[in-house]
């Protein structure tokens, strides 16, 4: 299913546990990935990596391993609690890898997370992911960011209340900076106040 940006912000906030997957897409590769790393938080907690409850997978090595997703997918993990596997920059040429893993996937296997830049309205990767009943697209658009995610970012690093002038000042702050710099500059106003 294709998430609205609204309805993202509310799925990426408490993701569905039953849910197969997550496909995370578009060309500023900073907003997916900061999305990415965000999913990946709230699903896992802290000390993912560590209890080896999130595994990597290059796209590449996807292709001269296909079984390679169902396997991480399928695997028990040692430690208990959600497990996530993560394939970065997937592309078209993935998706009958991706279907497979999807439809067998059941409640408890790890749930998969995939980035992926530009993908086409006709792109294949994309078609499934917005399709399946258990599995989520969404698209990351290179506007820059609303009043909400502002203020969002502005809690994340620690600063209260602002005032009227000085949020119109970040509202336009962040029409000029790329996104990744304005995250930056929101984090050093957090370190400085």
């Amino acid at each position: 299913m294709k998430l609205s940006t609204r309805d993202a912000t509310a799925w990426l906030r408490k993701p569905d546990p039953e849910a197969a997957g997550c496909l995370i897409y578009g060309e500023d590769a900073v907003r997916v990935g900061q999305l990415r790393a965000d999913l990946l938080s709230t699903l896992l907690g802290p000390g993912a990596e560590e209890e080896m409850r999130l595994t990597r997978i290059a796209a590449a090595d996807l292709r001269s391993d296909t079984a390679a997703l169902l396997d991480a997918v399928k695997a028990v993990g040692f430690f208990p609690g959600s497990r996530a596997v993560l394939v970065e920059q997937a592309t078209d040429g993935l998706a009958p890898v991706f279907e497979a893993a999807l439809s067998e996937w059941k409640p408890g296997d790890a749930q998969i997370v995939a980035t992926a830049g530009v993908l086409a309205k006709r792109s294949s990767l994309r078609k499934l992911f917005e399709s399946a009943k258990a599995a989520v697209a969404i698209p990351v658009y290179d506007d820059p960011p609303g009043r909400a995610e502002i203020e969002e970012l502005l809690s994340g690093a620690g600063v209260g209340e602002i005032g009227r002038e000085a949020m119109a000042d970040l509202e336009t702050l962040a029409r000029t900076l790329s996104s990744g710099d304005f995250r930056q500059t929101v984090e050093k106003l957090g370190l400085s106040k």
